[in-house]
């Protein structure tokens, strides 16, 4: 099997999707139009939303990092690191595999078994695609989806730790 690069991948796409658009341009001018006139409609929408979580992506991976979890986890009250398990989970970047090594030391370290199933619940909801949520679905439906997953966050952790222990 022929393994491509990301860049020659990426490369391909763009020459495939200008060449289709040059196709349509020789072929249907006015239809080419409509195209190019729908997709600048729809990054003129896109781009603010994009803008916005570029931005807390920054701030996130700026302020947010492995030290500043385990400083914050051990010996803190329950309020504490439910809120740092639950937004943690929600900023936390990168696949989810690379986070295990860090959530087994935290319950080496004694951190509770439902703030860390909280932790990795909340990692389904991803900043990155929240504007592309958005765009779909609309506003309200973002923000009642994410409060939902956070809220319920804490049952699932509070579940997870009793099953746990019960199968112990």
């Amino acid at each position: 099997m022929n393994k491509k690069s990301p860049a020659k991948k990426i490369i391909l796409l763009l020459g495939g999707a200008g060449l289709s658009l040059l196709i349509l341009y020789l072929v249907n001018p006015a239809k080419f139009s409509a195209v190019l006139e729908n997709f600048i409609k729809l990054v003129i929408q896109i781009v603010p939303i994009l803008l916005f979580v570029f931005v807390i992506m920054v701030l996130v991976n700026y302020f947010l990092d492995k030290k500043f979890l385990h400083q914050n986890m051990v010996g803190q009250s329950s309020l504490k690191k439910w809120l740092i398990s639950i937004f943690a989970g929600i900023l936390s970047v990168g696949p989810v595999y690379a986070w295990y090594p860090l959530m087994k030391n935290f319950q080496e370290k004694g951190i509770e078994d439902r703030f860390i199933a909280s932790f990795l619940y909340n990692r389904g909801i991803k900043i990155q695609w929240m504007s592309v949520l958005i765009f779909y679905f609309g506003w309200t439906y973002t923000l009642t989806l994410f409060v939902v997953m956070t809220i319920f966050s804490i049952p699932q952790g509070i579940i997870t730790e009793k099953l746990i222990k019960l199968s112990e």
